[in-house]
């Protein structure tokens, strides 16, 4: 990532508590079921706060490019893409 150490350091600190993945070995993803065709996944989440903090421009500018995307966390610890 070619952010600065602050954009990093925010990102940190929205990263879901599990900051695990949900692939198989080999980096092949897990195949969803029936149940969460729709679902938004904590790993595609946790990607797409990637991409965002590595073309923000500062910690602002990330944090309000999160807030759009709908990827910061709310009160509840969960992002609105999720829900």
């Amino acid at each position: 990532m070619s952010g600065s150490v602050e954009v990093r350091q925010f990102l940190l600190r929205y990263e879901g508590a599990d900051g695990g993945s949900t692939t198989l070995p080999g980096g092949v993803p897990a195949q969803r079921g029936a149940s969460d065709t729709q679902r938004v996944s904590n790993d595609q989440v946790r990607r797409a706060r990637l991409a965002v903090a590595n073309g923000a421009l500062g910690v602002e500018d990330c944090a309000q490019l999160l807030d759009m995307l709908g990827l910061s966390l709310d009160d509840d610890g969960q992002a609105p893409v999720q829900r």
